[in-house]
This record gives C-alpha cells, structure tokens and sequence, in this order.
C-alpha cells in the first residue's frame, strides 16, 4: 500500500512539473511582439517601441530624418547619433524604410550574459592595487 502512494505522489509531482515548464515556455514566446518600425514615417513614440531605444533616441531619430530627409536604407539608421554597428544589428529585424509601422508594443530586449555586472565582478577583472 505505502509504494503505490509514492508512486502516485512521484507521478502527481512529475505532472505537475511538466505543466509548470510548459507554461513558462508558452509565455517566453508570448513575451517578445512581433512587427515593423518605418523609420521614415514612425513618430517618437512608435520609435520609442524598438528594444533597448527610449524617448531621446527616437527624438534624435526624428530630427535627423528632419534635417536630413527620408532613409535610403535601414542601415541609415547609424549615421544617427548613439546608433553604431550593435546597435543596428539588434534592431535590424524590427525596422523598414517603407510600409506601414506594424509593431504596437514595446520590445524588451533581455540581457545577454546573465545581467548587470555586481562590484565584485568588477573588481575580479582587474587587479588590486596591491598586486599592480
């Protein structure tokens, strides 16, 4: 009697760990929107969805298609101030120079690596002032 109540509880438990998973995959691949920004026609705000670019880079964006007309290319983009190489590789997917901006939320950009960095990671990297 006491080993079918433990397999029971081992089969309850495995169920339920299985479901748990599943559910936290479903909401990794709910998490991330899906759609375009048209650099050309996109106000801030629109802009300001694009992962890891707030208010004041999307303005930037703006006022330099102001001054210096529509984008030939999304790889435009890194004549923008504060938009260089990685920064175009991680928005790339995300952007056009035509059509209609068809992404409605803002894209959160998880960090590569685990996270900020603590102090003591910091100070692990280089050496103390003693052993210099």
């Amino acid at each position: 009697m006491r080993k079918s109540h433990l397999i029971v509880l081992s089969a309850i438990l495995i169920i339920s760990m299985s479901t748990a998973v599943m559910a936290a995959d479903t909401q990794q691949t709910q998490a991330a929107p899906t759609g375009v920004v048209n650099i050309n026609s996109a106000d801030v705000a629109q802009l300001a969805f694009l992962p890891r670019v707030g208010v004041k880079a999307a303005q930037r964006i703006v006022d330099y298609r102001k001054e210096h007309g529509s984008f030939k290319k999304t790889s435009d983009l890194m004549q923008v101030k504060g938009f260089g190489e990685k920064s175009y590789e991680r928005l790339a997917s995300y952007l056009s120079v035509d059509g209609k901006t068809t992404l409605a939320a803002k894209v959160h950009a998880g960090r590569i690596g685990g996270g900020k960095r603590t102090k003591s990671a910091k100070s692990s990297s280089s050496p103390s002032p003693a052993t210099r």
